[in-house]
């Protein structure tokens, strides 16, 4: 749909504005090529736009399309068994030790073609795609060799092609330590990771760098080792970070002015306001919480105190956070870590767009691309609050992806 005014409607431009969600009722949005150039009450709705095509939306909720900022999407095999062993009393961390987690789906990642990845990816992907999702990242990690970390990276353009979303990839060759190079941490980071990295880069297949800065991965300053070269390559950085403990992962990453940092349930009020000091969004992964049965949530008061933006994403992977619905994502951030229906919608809109480095998508305002949701609705906390339910109606958005 290109040229269109969109009546009627409850819309939630997820502007920073005294209302909140930044809502407008009755209001019409209008649509010219691809872009919005108006959005307000439709009964001042300028009169250059009465000649376009009218939808009446019969009062229904309009939002920014959706946008899931950390996945582990692509990836072989699955972490079922492991699943059993956590309810049988097993950690994550206990898990890892005895080579499961991480290096577990390494090896069925490893053994996948390109064409392998794809094919697995994107059932979960489409699920995503039928609740609105429009930008999707998608993270390395599960290969931890040069070619496979090549082949996840090359597997999530080629979704980009394939399905109409916009794909965000972060090299994640910091992710853990593959058996071959146990004990051995900076060689692996100098023999594998920042090589592969450069190879990524030269093939055009990076737009952000992450690590996992954590006990059973990598420290502090192995992480800032990848961070330079990420930053010799003009390339951004987020981080995984203070998800088990703390490290000081939030501090180093506003060190290097991250996107984002992920996790955070162990973020202390000097890393709080490091990131405030950044700029760098906090990404929230309640499916991680909730399926690792953690027990210490993020700190979320921090956070509105120092006013870091909180976006939230499903995490979703083979391991810790097999979740592929945003919509239940936002249900369990409020239930969870007692985030507002707001703040859940504004942590897959806007904030989730500043945590990728996107400046026109996130929020309904003139000049923003065309990517919209019109939804069964009549409030937008009503998307938080349902649970297992799509009231997705259309996804109205642009002829082309930018």
């Amino acid at each position: 749909m290109q040229n269109v005014v969109l009546n009627n409607a409850v819309i939630a431009t997820c502007q920073q504005t005294e209302k909140a969600y930044g809502l407008i009722n009755k209001g019409a949005i209008a649509i010219i090529n691809g872009r919005v150039r108006w959005c307000g009450t439709s009964e001042q709705l300028p009169d250059q736009f009465n000649s376009l095509p009218s939808k009446d939306c019969l009062g229904k909720l309009i939002t920014p399309a959706l946008i899931d900022c950390h996945t582990h999407i692509v990836h072989g095999g699955h972490r079922a068994t492991e699943f059993e062993q956590r309810l049988n009393g097993l950690s994550y961390a206990d898990i890892s030790a005895a080579g499961g987690g991480i290096v577990s789906t390494m090896s069925a990642t490893r053994a996948a073609s390109v064409e392998g990845l794809i094919e697995l990816a994107l059932p979960r992907v489409d699920s995503l795609i039928s609740e609105g999702v429009s930008v999707l990242e998608i993270k390395s990690g599960y290969g931890l060799d040069t070619q496979t970390e090549l082949n996840m990276l090359r597997a999530a353009k080629e979704i980009a092609r394939l399905r109409p979303v916009l794909v965000k990839t972060s090299f994640l060759g910091a992710h853990a330590i593959p058996a071959e190079y146990k004990g051995r941490a900076d060689a692996y980071i100098d023999d594998v990771c920042i090589p592969t990295l450069e190879s990524a880069h030269n093939e055009k297949l990076v737009d952000a760098v992450d690590g996992f800065c954590e006990s059973i991965a990598f420290t502090p300053e192995q992480i800032k080792r990848v961070f330079e070269k990420a930053q010799s390559l003009s390339l951004p950085v987020k981080l995984h970070a203070e998800q088990l403990s703390l490290l000081g992962g939030a501090e180093l990453a506003a060190q290097y002015n991250a996107l984002s940092a992920d996790h955070l349930e162990y973020v202390d009020d000097a890393g709080v306001r490091a990131l405030a000091a950044a700029g760098s969004v906090a990404v929230l992964l309640p499916g991680a919480f909730y399926t690792l049965k953690e027990q210490q949530a993020p700190p979320v008061h921090l956070l509105r105190k120092h006013n870091v933006p909180i976006a939230i994403a499903t995490d979703c992977n083979p391991g810790s956070s097999p979740l592929s619905s945003l919509l239940l994502t936002m249900n369990m951030a409020c239930t969870l870590f007692g985030l507002t229906p707001e703040e859940a919608l504004l942590g897959v809109t806007r904030h989730a767009a500043q945590a990728l480095g996107i400046n026109n998508r996130g929020t309904l305002g003139e000049g923003f691309v065309a990517d919209l949701l019109l939804w069964d609705c009549s409030h937008p906390a009503e998307l938080s609050y349902r649970i297992g339910f799509n009231p997705l109606i259309e996804h109205v958005r642009a002829n082309f992806i930018e």
